[in-house]
């Protein structure tokens, strides 16, 4: 066999080291033996390459060696973990360790076979070892061949960052054997294309246009196995090879050439950094979920946007590197789906980037270093250049503000001059008409957007045309297919994104693929959308093409893509079509129309055709590409003859008329004047009317020739309603009309109607209904009509400034706003990114062409941990909440509680759907028949997802899933928003809809409609809630909450479970925790989380080791109610210390999915499960956390070894908190394991860790363990664990450590001799096995003692009561807002901040207080009227208490008015109302449902004989409600005000002053320790104390 390829070698710094081909191993081992003559050649790599290479370079160098006829060399080879976390300071000293044991010295030569991480590694061992010997690098990936391995830098991370520590040493060789790249899974190959492309778009225009076109081509060479060691020789390389070795070779002489130039970095070879500078701090975030290509790919696309805010790149440069990153399945927003749905996603704010781009080390100041693009294959300094934070905040924010100046008379540029985009519309249809034509056409002006791309993509994956670029760019070359179209690979789906145009014309494209076109494996072509597509119709022009033969399947939802069509071609002959929902319908017969077998003759039918002039374009347009067609004479019918198109040598596309509104509106608005270039009055677009059809009739002065359009708006203010306008012939131009109607004065009622635009309900969004709810953000009134809206005009200037516009990814939407924006300050365009559909460097124009001045604004984020599944693949914090199941279920009074504690609006869809159609559900079904009700309940859904698919709870009726148009649009939905099951038990639904009667009756047993149901309901919910609710059930109030909560982004997480703190759960062992309810309060004493071990539980009537889903639910169901910790759910299998069955991982898996349907906190997950379900169940997890565990039993593990390390890397990547268990046989692996925490908490990004040894002799490392130790109790059946302790014996152990120093607390005040709080803390202390103690401290004033005390090293805070809780202040650091408000401190905190202890003071009254409310009566929420009665401090704390629960009306009284009008001045936000009497309520207002009396008990009185307290009359109490009355006075316990309560009032909850002091306590106590005080415990040790001395 001969073995000598032919190789391309490049040369570095002057040698020709760089040998590139395919299977060179064995000319590899002879070069290097023969070349680098040694006494040692060690190979270092890791065992994934192991398994594949490791064995063929054995073999090869022994074969070498042993032709050597002189002393036979050694040849060696270390094997170490692959990841990142190999390369540390360990990693690079184990590899010296092997080589100094097997006694290498300085002629030494080292092999790095392997990625980046090995060649990074291996390199600094080889710059270090001996002083530094030999090596050479063989990169095994893409991204290390083209990158890492050329130019001599090495390093090690460390905690601080990566890279930080390194040498540059170059290699003797660096091997490119592009044969590794057949095992290399195809997103590594794609990360390394990442470099190849950023490679060609700073150096050479011709490599880039080369990747552009061949992406396909390149992808073959992997993805065919080159089998016989093809490609060794040119004679057997196929031209993908080929072409794979030239870029490789390409792109590595690029940096060869420059490293040649600049080795150490000084300048030049900062331009292989283009995109690193803000793809490093994305990487940074999302590592090591996203691979470092992508974020570069994402790096370069911000990079390029900035050239382009700059105005140095052309948008068309931009369009391009979108276009080539994405051919080769690269990211290139932060919005993409790979991006979202990693768990650190959510910190990608603008600030956190920044800040981590200041660390890197090219940067300083306020400034970064960034390589600019000019253009293509050129950069805008051979370095990279500084560019301000401001101007890379302003790219990287999602959303955009126009900074207004209205001070100034009018814009910094007076006239402007300027050209819009292409059209869309025009450059959609060239693309079709060019594509299907013969020959070759050059597009000039062809807009550069989202849908132009996905346009091209599409015809491409079609095989329909080729497309190459010239100018730079700016002119497409588009050679023709003549029509002939193949299906795309199986299983490769068409993705248009929200691509309106495209996927319509291209539905009708597909439809021309033949029979015999089918040759790819795949049966039929699909088109698909995103969410928003998938909910625009496309009906008509399916039926449409259905009638006509075309074989067309909805694969989702009935009316909407996606689409599968089949390979049957076009009949033709006469085609009827429904015309008046869209032109583009239209459109897409025509333009396929002379490709059909038969003549095509069009009839357009039902009703009125919308937008006749996009019809007349597309006919005039066919003209032009050689195909006429004609118009029967009065009639709406069209004969279109067999043809094929031909290509014109060039066609020029017009500018975009809808987009030209905007800067002619900005014109309008704002009084200055603009011109726009090659728009004019011979336009083919209806919208280029817009100018004189409407703009002058507001008032503007408008000239309009051929070819351009120049606007001159009024002095500012002065535009004109103008009462009717038809837009019909320009429907997309109306939401620029709206903008400008809203501040249009004059005519009736300073009236603008638009008519004409029923359309707009069905684009991108509903635009109607969107322009009218982001008017009223402004204060803007409108009227909706049948066919558009009316909007009344204000002054410009008493619009509402800083409105935050929601533009539903709409284009056009965004860009009227900030019209708009241009005169009202403050105003914010959220989404601003969706303006790249049509006009993608739009914000860039408004500041570089118009002359506004444009801002970065960063949204505020949810906070969060981070058929349709368990839980939520990409959730959306703001997605509307909707609830399915069966009526009766308490879908409404759940919805109800968890509107209320969301904060959020409620919508009953009966109820919409009743107000929709003006009549009941029942009589609407008595009239029209269920199938109507149930199509008319699909499309309420569709528009309620619409117009409130954020920050809404929605509940729907109960048989929303009978139809599959219905479970689609839901299980789409689930796929980013929650869907909640609400399950309740079958008889209680039947004993409840046996009373029902408003809804319509079944007409069948409940129990069958049960049967049926229940399947789409779990088919189509991602959450399922329990009903075990009652009528203002306190525990199910909570339970509530906390469910919504966590589906919508605000998780019960463990706060402890963060750095400098301790957390615990502990494990319950029980087979069903029913009966162990009541013993909850002590079995979670001190705990943090509750751990459910699901694999122990057994349903009494059970025969097997699985429990049922049903029993598992139920059990956590019952468990929630018991408890408000977070629960950890596992399912331990046996081979890992559990009891469930090991060859069962697939219905474990079904319950962990079960868990997150159930919105459980944490999830624990065994990491040698099948990686597959793993990151599966990760995907889906929406905001519960994954504990990734790893148990070893077998006590063979040691803390130091690599299998370790390697556990550590897989579980730290898989989960959010990190679990390792292993045994300890000495005392000595603890310190081992506390070694290894200490390294694994150091490094960058660590994730939380669990890390403890099992056995009497692993207790110790329970001890110490700080995140989630598990802990056991002595009412549990047993142990989860060898060696378990409980909660208070290790606070025992760790005082006895040192690391819980004990703290003395004190009460500060005079007198308080009779204080229950030190029983109170004390109490809580034993309780836990806390060290402390409360003691009381009694002074005559706030002197020397107190003083001293708070200075004390052991101080750990203090109560604060009469007569202190002013006088304190002056010693305090710090109060917090709650203290300020209401001007008074009674607890005193000594924290840390900034390195320094300060003393914090703080006011928990008002939390005493608010808790006492909430906790009686959830049900009331935010109360529609209280009473407070007093005005001292204590009512301050109430106001504020009341306030922060959101009461409508607090009435005030007390008997010195003087005094409750200071309290009135004192909280001017609250609606607080002086009332001069307690016998009856202003007549405007209710009676309350809170009353909390904040004056002594001698001070009221409910005998109106006894003079001088203030009378209680009955009328104080509405006893007909439910309420609460809270009495602030200590003593006694049964104070007037609660006897009247208890006589008059028996429904409302009681509340004495002893029970707000409790309250208040225990949020005392947990501030203080950090731990929940043990309540049931506490409290009952200070009443019963309370009582004894009453």
């Amino acid at each position: 066999m001969d073995t000598v390829p032919d190789i391309l070698k490049v040369s570095i710094l002057g040698r020709e080291s760089i040998h590139c081909g395919f299977h060179l191993i064995p000319y590899l081992a002879r070069t290097v033996l023969t070349t680098l003559p040694a006494s040692v050649y060690v190979l270092v790599t890791d065992t994934n390459v192991a398994q594949f290479y490791l064995s063929a370079f054995e073999e090869a160098f022994s074969a070498e060696i042993n032709k050597l006829s002189s002393v036979k060399p050694r040849f060696l080879s270390r094997v170490i973990l692959p990841g990142e976390t190999t390369k540390c300071r360990e990693g690079k000293a184990d590899i010296e360790d092997f080589l100094l044991l097997e006694r290498c010295t300085r002629d030494t030569v080292i092999l790095a076979l392997g990625g980046g991480v090995i060649g990074d590694l291996v390199g600094f061992v080889a710059a270090t070892f001996m002083r530094g010997v030999r090596f050479v690098q063989i990169p095994t990936t893409l991204l290390a061949m083209v990158d890492s391995s050329v130019g001599g830098k090495t390093a090690i991370d460390t905690p601080a960052g990566k890279n930080l520590i390194g040498a540059f040493w170059q290699p003797e060789y660096i091997f490119i054997d592009a044969a590794f790249l057949e095992s290399l899974p195809e997103r590594e190959f794609s990360n390394g294309m990442a470099e190849v492309v950023k490679t060609a778009a700073i150096w050479d225009e011709t490599e880039f246009t080369s990747l552009e076109t061949n992406a396909q081509l390149i992808y073959n060479a992997i993805r065919t196995p080159s089998t016989g060691y093809a490609g060794r020789h040119i004679s057997t390389r196929s031209t993908s090879q080929s072409l794979l070795l030239s870029v490789i070779r390409g792109s590595i002489y690029v940096k060869s050439h420059i490293v040649t130039i600049d080795e150490r970095e000084t300048g030049l070879r900062n331009l292989v950094n283009f995109g690193h500078t803000i793809g490093h701090a994305i990487e940074a975030v999302l590592t090591p979920h996203m691979l470092h290509g992508e974020c570069v790919s994402i790096g370069m696309i911000f990079e390029a946007e900035v050239a382009r805010g700059m105005g140095i790149l052309k948008q068309v440069a931009v369009g391009r590197l979108v276009r080539c990153l994405r051919a080769y399945g690269l990211p290139v927003s932060l919005a993409d789906q790979r991006v979202s749905r990693c768990p650190g996603a959510r910190g990608l704010g603008v600030d956190r980037l920044l800040d981590i781009m200041r660390v890197d080390k090219k940067n300083s100041g306020p400034q970064k270093k960034v390589v600019i693009l000019s253009r293509i294959g050129a950069t805008y300094e051979q370095k990279a250049t500084a560019v301000d934070d401001a101007l890379i905040a302003k790219v990287l924010s999602e959303a955009a503000t126009i900074k207004v100046d209205l001070s100034t008379t009018s814009l910094a540029t007076q006239h402007v001059k300027m050209a819009t985009p292409g059209s869309k519309s025009i450059s959609n249809r060239a693309l079709v008409l060019a594509a299907l034509a013969q020959g070759t056409c050059r597009l000039k002006n062809l807009l550069h957007s989202d849908d132009t791309q996905v346009m091209m993509a599409a015809l491409q994956e079609l095989k329909g045309a080729s497309f190459a670029w010239e100018d730079g760019g700016e002119t497409l070359v588009v050679t023709g297919g003549a029509g002939s179209l193949q299906v795309p690979t199986a299983g490769k789906e068409i993705y248009l994104g929200n691509a309106g145009t495209a996927a319509r014309f291209l539905t009708t494209v597909c439809s021309l693929v033949s029979p015999s076109a089918a040759t790819n494996a795949g049966s039929a072509t699909v088109i698909t959308g995103n969410s928003r597509m998938k909910q625009r119709p496309i009906g008509p022009l399916v039926d449409a093409l259905r009638a006509n033969g075309s074989e067309i399947t909805y694969n989702e939802s009935e009316g909407c893509l996606p689409l599968s069509i089949a390979p049957k071609g076009l009949q033709g002959g006469v085609i009827r079509l429904a015309a008046s929902v869209s032109s583009q319908y239209v459109s897409s017969i025509l333009l396929c129309a002379p490709y059909a077998r038969e003549a095509v003759t069009l009839e357009l039918v039902g009703g009125a055709v919308i937008s006749q002039p996009y019809i007349d374009m597309t006919i005039a347009m066919m003209r032009t590409f050689g195909v006429i067609v004609t118009r029967n004479p009065g009639t709406d019918v069209y004969r279109i003859p067999q043809g094929t198109y031909v290509n014109p040598a060039q066609y020029a596309i017009e500018s975009d008329a809808s987009s030209a509104t905007y800067p002619l509106a900005i014109a309008a608005i704002t009084g200055t004047t603009c011109t726009l270039e090659n728009i004019g009055s011979e336009s083919l677009q209806g919208d280029a009317r817009f100018a004189v059809d409407v703009l002058t009739r507001m008032g503007c002065k408008v000239v309009q020739t051929a070819n351009e359009t120049t606007v001159t708006g009024p002095k500012r203010g002065e535009l004109k309603a103008i009462g009717e306008v038809d837009m019909e012939p320009m429907t997309d131009a109306f939401l620029t009309a709206c903008a400008l109607a809203a501040v249009a004065q004059g005519g009736e009622g300073n009236t603008t109607r638009i008519v004409g635009i029923a359309n707009q309900r069905v684009k991108e969004c509903n635009r109607i209904k969107a322009m009218i709810d982001q008017l009223a953000k402004f204060g803007v009134q409108t009227k909706e009509l049948d066919d558009g809206l009316e909007v009344y005009g204000r002054p410009f200037d008493t619009l509402t400034r800083g409105a935050s516009v929601h533009c539903y990814d709409d284009h056009r939407v965004a860009m009227a706003f900030s019209v708009l924006g241009t005169i009202i300050p403050d105003t914010i365009i959220e989404e601003k990114r969706c303006v790249e559909k049509t006009w993608p460097n739009w914000w860039d124009d408004l500041e570089n062409k118009i002359g506004l001045k444009v801002g970065g604004i960063e949204l505020p984020r949810a906070e969060s941990s981070a058929a349709a599944t368990s839980g939520t693949p990409s959730p959306a914090a703001s997605a509307s909440v909707i609830l399915i199941g069966m009526r009766g279920s308490g879908k409404t009074h759940i919805g109800t509680l968890a509107s209320a504690a969301l904060s959020r609006r409620f919508i009953d869809a009966d109820a919409y759907f009743e107000a929709k159609h003006n009549m009941g559900l029942r009589e609407f079904v008595h009239v029209n028949g269920w199938p109507a009700f149930r199509a008319a309940e699909t499309e309420s859904l569709k528009e309620i997802i619409q117009e409130a698919g954020t920050g809404h709870v929605i509940s729907m009726g109960g048989g929303i899933v009978e139809t599959p148009q219905a479970r689609d649009v839901l299980k789409n939905y689930a796929k980013a928003g929650p869907v909640v099951h609400v399950m309740r038990d079958i008889e209680e639904i039947v004993s409840y809809l046996g009373d029902e009667t408003a809804r319509p009756a079944y007409g069948e047993p409940i129990t069958e409609v049960f049967k049926r149901r229940e399947p789409w309901f779990v088919e189509c919910a991602n959450y399922d809630f329990i009903n075990r609710i009652t009528v203002d059930d306190g525990d199910a109030t909570n339970d509530i909450s906390r469910f919504f909560k966590h589906i919508t982004g605000q998780p019960n997480l463990a706060e402890n479970v963060a750095a400098g703190k301790r957390s615990y759960f502990v494990a319950l062992t029980y087979p069903d925790v029913m009966p162990a309810l009541r013993h909850m309060p002590d079995l979670t004493t001190g705990v943090d989380a509750v751990e459910l071990r699901v694999d122990l539980l057994r349903a009494p009537d059970a025969l097997g080791a699985i429990p049922s889903p049903a029993y598992v639910a139920a059990q956590v169901a019952a468990l929630r109610r018991a408890t408000s910790l977070p629960i950890i759910f596992t399912v331990r299998t046996i081979g890992q210390g559990g009891s469930f069955p090991d060859n069962s991982e697939t219905d474990a898996f079904k319950l962990l999915g079960l868990a997150l349907r159930l919105g459980v906190e944490y999830i624990d997950v065994e990491i040698s499960a099948s990686e597959r379900l793993i990151t599966e169940l990760a995907a889906r997890k929406g905001f519960s956390q994954i504990i990734a565990s790893w148990h070893d039993w077998s006590g063979k593990m040691k803390w130091n070894e690599d299998v370790v390390r390697s556990k550590y890397a897989l579980a730290s990547r898989l989960g959010d908190i990190v679990k390792i268990v292993g045994k300890a046989d000495t005392l000595q692996d603890n310190f081992a394991l506390h070694d290894f925490v200490a390294k694994a908490n150091l490094q960058r990004g660590a994730k939380p860790i669990i890390a403890i040894n099992m056995g009497v002799e692993g207790q110790m490392s329970r001890i110490l363990n700080a995140t989630l130790s598990p802990v056991t109790h002595p009412l549990l059946p047993s142990k989860a664990a060898p060696g378990q302790l409980s909660f208070a014996q290790i606070q025992k152990a760790l005082n006895l450590l040192g690391q819980l120093p004990a703290r003395r607390y004190f009460l500060f005040g005079n007198p308080i001799s009779h204080s229950m709080s030190p029983t109170l803390h004390n109490a809580g202390f034993e309780v836990l096995g806390l060290p402390h103690t409360y003691e009381l401290l009694e002074t005559a004033n706030v002197g020397e003692e107190l003083k001293a005390t708070l200075a004390a090293p052991d101080f750990g805070g203090a109560s604060v009561t009469i007569p202190f809780k002013l006088d304190i202040i002056p010693l305090l650091d710090k109060l917090s807002p709650a203290a300020e408000a209401i001007g008074a401190v009674n607890t005193v905190i000594p924290v840390i901040e900034g390195g320094n202890r300060i003393l914090y003071g703080d006011n928990t009254d008002w939390l005493g207080i608010r808790e006492s409310i909430r906790s009686r009566a959830p049900s009331i929420g935010a109360p529609a009227a209280a009473l407070v009665i007093g005005a001292g401090g204590t009512a301050r704390a109430a106001i504020f208490a009341l306030q922060s629960l959101g009461a409508q009306r607090i009435y005030l009284f007390n008997r010195t008015t003087s005094k409750a009008q200071a309290l009135v001045e004192a909280f001017p936000d609250a609606p607080v109302k002086l009332i001069e009497t307690l016998d009856a309520w202003p007549s405007e207002g209710p009676a309350p449902t809170v009353i909390v009396s904040t004056v002594p008990a001698s001070a009221t009185t409910t005998d109106g004989t006894i003079p001088g307290p203030v009378l209680l009359p009955l009328a104080l109490f509405d006893a007909t409600a439910n309420g609460v009355v809270v009495d602030m006075a200590y003593k006694p316990a049964e104070t007037p005000l609660l006897m009247l309560a208890k006589s008059a009032a028996p429904k409302w909850a009681r509340v004495m002053g002893v029970e707000v002091l409790l309250e208040q306590g225990y949020v005392q106590f947990e501030t203080w320790t950090g731990r929940r005080c043990p309540k049931h415990i506490v409290s009952k040790s200070v009443l019963e104390k309370y009582f004894a001395t009453a």
